[in-house]
């Protein structure tokens, strides 16, 4: 794992233009990807196990890690946490609201579990061909960090076709606008959870940002979602 290359300067710049931010090169190299891959399969890692066509949110499943979660993925949550807890700060600031992110995820996870929310909720999801995600928002109660990620774990023309990660904004009083992330095995994708600031003629405004995946249309497609707050 390594998040030494990321510029956090320019992915919060990219952030605010763009909606979202990629890494430049991969955080997590092929062999810790197919070591998470790897625990898919292994049933006393996770929590819970939902499958999306049941609750209609798509055609695939996903699978919440249990605790302790796994090192790789523990110590990918709290590096990226530090400097996006900036980025959510700031973020406050321009939209006038009071909430503040402490410094540490310790301290956050202490004020998730004051709330009553102590379920992890970094989570691996795992798509066949056919399957999609609707777009959602990922809220687990009253207590929600505003940025999260995913690290694509699959390798796409190879491992899978299709499944591109997708983002959907709306503004007020204007019509939505989509975008397509398509990134290698390895590299991740920082975007909303729910909100984001845009700047208008009378200040910040928030805009309401929604996340899926396409169709795959062949192999298998596997990804690492890191959610900050946890669940109730």
């Amino acid at each position: 794992m390594t998040l030494d290359h990321v510029n956090w300067d320019e992915l919060e710049a990219s952030l605010s233009s763009r909606g979202y931010a990629a890494a430049p090169t991969p955080v997590l190299d092929a062999d810790e990807c197919r070591e998470l891959m790897a625990l898919y399969d292994d049933d006393r890692r996770f929590r819970s196990r939902i499958d999306m066509t049941r609750y209609r949110f798509g055609e695939g499943e996903y699978k919440y890690f249990a605790n302790p979660l796994p090192p790789l993925v523990r110590t990918l949550r709290e590096r990226l946490y530090p400097p996006l807890a900036d980025v959510a700060n700031r973020w406050m600031e321009q939209l006038e609201e009071s909430e503040r992110y402490p410094e540490r995820l310790e301290t956050f996870l202490e004020r998730c579990a004051a709330s009553g929310q102590t379920r992890p909720t970094p989570l691996l999801l795992r798509y066949e061909a056919g399957g999609y995600n609707c777009l959602h928002q990922d809220i687990y109660g009253d207590v929600a960090f505003p940025l999260q990620a995913v690290v694509f774990l699959s390798k796409p023309g190879v491992d899978h076709e299709g499944g591109e990660f997708l983002l959907v904004e709306q503004r007020p009083r204007a019509q939505s606008r989509a975008e397509v992330v398509v990134l290698e095995r390895g590299e991740a994708v920082i975007f909303p959870n729910r909100h984001r600031p845009v700047a208008g003629a009378r200040g910040a405004y928030r805009a309401t940002v929604r996340h899926g995946v396409s169709r795959v249309t062949a192999g298998e497609r596997l990804s690492l979602g890191v959610i900050f707050h946890d669940a109730e």
